[in-house]
């Protein structure tokens, strides 16, 4: 579809966020399903603000519930969508159920449109609880994660060892008493003997990870070869290694290692001002820019009742439309590269660089421009921005057009991605898959349409979907995204509503500085609100996005101070990444290329 005759008029004024259908239905057939397990609904104190069912269980009937919302439920719940922990021990506004630790599960039920929370405690004198990764295939990185993190161990966890630190590292790092900042530890050695150590801990064990090094039942036949891809091959896309066990040219297994890159990006949440923590979500997903910034701003706006300014929501969209396009772009012209097309990354830079200089026209940056604020953005659009806009609307599909035939036509790469790397939808729900990763395996579920956010709801646009999920149609569905991408656009160009592009609230931060210099009273919350950052009320909360890779989500919990009492960043490419074991076995390296490429994943959405 051209996007030239797209005319359609949008009313912000009647946008309304999505909604989940009744807790207490759900409540009831749970507790009929599942007789002698009980449910207790979070209470009143723990303030939880977002509309997702939350419930705690006791711990040793964990399993049992799992089993019943994921086998027997009508419409069951399909995808453990995250978990995540809290340390509780310095937490002031809690409830009579938490303890020194809480687990966070959550699941949801495509089927239903619905999500539910289940919450665990954890005592600190039994930091055990069983693993649920014989119902969740997807839970195992998950509970390495926490275990990492937290301490907590996973009975029946098939291989529990450290995933985002060094196995060699001390401590815990998102426990309270863990330090924040590395002027806080004693200053970094390596002495030989240390350095030994740190060597020894990064040779690969295979039967540690349940691998034979000989092929056959008694290992009579060949000697399997274990070959390491990265974590500075260009193809693996960053720092991220993979090893490949390998039976002559055939991928048998691998254990994909991150970590390389995490940079503790939720426990520098726990030690930044609400305001000044925007530039470092910018940094997750270093390809998204603003679209970073979305569900953050959205968390904090909803513990503190702001409503965002129609003008503000519709700039918001718009640019997060952009940064879409920019990272498809990427991805477009780098899995080409990566199939051995060297020219059409050249010309995707040219329309990247334009795209650039109007969010640098809008923000005064580029790639991450930390331009959303808590109640709307940095600064209204300037002059012009209309026909910067349009000048673009108008040039991208034809070049699109272009590359259809240059890339998407290309015999050579039809060859390397059709039926490469393929799985169902069955299969990407059941590894937590969301985005043009599910869409590609034919599963219509895009978040702006199924739980419209943001004013999503009043625009009209197409869910590109594929049918084999396969190499090929991952790409096809990024391609199309452009240009869907490319219909918001316009719809925003020509209905762009006045007034503010900052909500008039006491939380939004920082207020909107024209009168500053006119009166005390102004000028103090500014400057309040900028250093110390807003006191944003005790409450608990989870916001998603469509992101570029895939569903990006925010979990925060604000114990009535000015910095996050607990910061979780649920990435797409985390799940993702998981599920490289499944999809490579058989392959040969050169698939396992292409099928790296396709994901399209950034190794700061894996690490954090």
């Amino acid at each position: 579809m051209t996007t030239a005759n797209i005319k359609r008029e949008i009313d912000m004024t009647a946008s309304k966020n999505w909604q989940q259908s009744s807790v207490i239905s759900l409540f009831e057939e749970i507790s009929a399903l599942a007789a002698g397990i009980e449910l207790t609904p979070v209470s009143a104190i723990e303030n939880i603000v977002d509309d997702i069912p939350s419930f705690w269980v006791d711990k040793n009937k964990l399993c049992k519930l799992m089993q019943a919302l994921k086998h027997d439920l009508s419409k069951p719940f399909d995808m453990c969508f995250d978990l995540s922990a809290i340390d509780e021990t310095r937490r002031e506004h809690k409830g009579s159920c938490v303890r020194d630790f809480t687990l966070n599960y959550h699941l949801r039920s495509h089927e239903r449109n619905q999500d539910i929370r289940l919450k665990v405690a954890i005592t600190s004198k039994d930091k055990n609880i069983d693993s649920v990764c014989s119902i969740w295939t997807n839970a195992n990185w998950y509970e390495r994660e926490v275990w990492d993190m937290f301490g907590i161990k996973f009975t029946g966890h098939p291989y529990l060892c450290r995933i985002l630190m060094p196995n060699t590292w001390q401590g815990h790092p998102l426990l309270k008493t863990h330090p924040a900042r590395a002027t806080e530890m004693a200053p970094f050695t390596l002495p030989p003997d240390v350095q030994d150590e740190e060597q020894q801990a990064l040779k690969f064990n295979p039967e540690a990870w349940g691998m034979k090094r000989q092929s056959g039942v008694n290992g009579e036949d060949n000697d399997f070869m274990f070959l390491n891809l990265g974590p500075n091959h260009p193809s693996v896309h960053g720092a991220f290694r993979i090893v490949l066990q390998m039976d002559g040219e055939e991928i048998v297994d691998c254990v994909p290692d991150i970590g390389y890159h995490h940079r503790g990006a939720e426990k520098m949440g726990e030690r930044q001002s609400w305001h000044s923590y925007i530039p470092y979500t910018d940094r997750i997903d270093y390809l998204g820019g603003v679209m970073n910034n979305f569900p953050y701003v959205m968390a904090v706006e909803k513990l503190a009742g702001i409503t965002v300014p129609d003008r503000a929501k519709v700039i918001r969209i718009m640019t997060s439309e952009m940064f879409r396009i920019l990272s498809h772009l990427l991805f477009y012209g780098t899995f080409a590269q990566d199939i051995g097309a060297l020219s059409p990354i050249f010309y995707m830079f040219i329309d990247r660089e334009k795209l650039f200089a109007i969010i640098e026209a809008f923000t005064g940056a580029r790639m991450h421009p930390s331009w959303f604020r808590i109640g709307g953005v940095a600064q209204d659009l300037p002059q012009g921005w209309d026909k910067l806009v349009r000048d673009y609307v108008n040039y991208l599909p034809k070049r699109l057009d272009e590359y259809e035939k240059m890339v998407m036509q290309n015999a050579l790469l039809k060859k390397r991605t059709v039926d490469v790397g393929a799985y169902s939808s069955k299969e990407a729900l059941e590894w937590g898959v969301t985005g043009p990763g599910l869409r590609a395996t034919g599963y219509s579920w895009d978040l702006r349409k199924q739980r419209p956010y943001g004013g999503y709801d009043q625009f009209d646009f197409e869910v590109p979907l594929g049918h084999k999920g396969d190499c090929y149609d991952r790409c096809r569905v990024r391609v199309e995204e452009m240009r869907q991408s490319i219909r918001i656009i316009e719809q925003c160009l020509n209905n762009m509503p006045a007034g503010p592009y900052k909500a008039e609230h006491p939380q939004t931060t920082p207020p909107d500085k024209s009168r500053t210099m006119q009166d005390i009273d102004t000028l103090i919350p500014h400057f309040v609100n900028v250093t110390w950052g807003p006191v944003i009320p005790a409450g608990e909360v989870s916001m998603f996005v469509e992101a570029t890779k895939g569903i990006m989500g925010y979990h925060l919990i604000s114990d009535g101070s000015t910095m996050s009492y607990r910061t979780r960043i649920r990435t797409p490419s985390f799940a993702h990444l998981q599920m490289l074991p499944l999809i490579s076995r058989g392959q040969m390296v050169a698939d396992l290329i292409a099928t790296l490429g396709s994901i399209d994943y950034v190794m700061a959405d894996v690490d954090r």
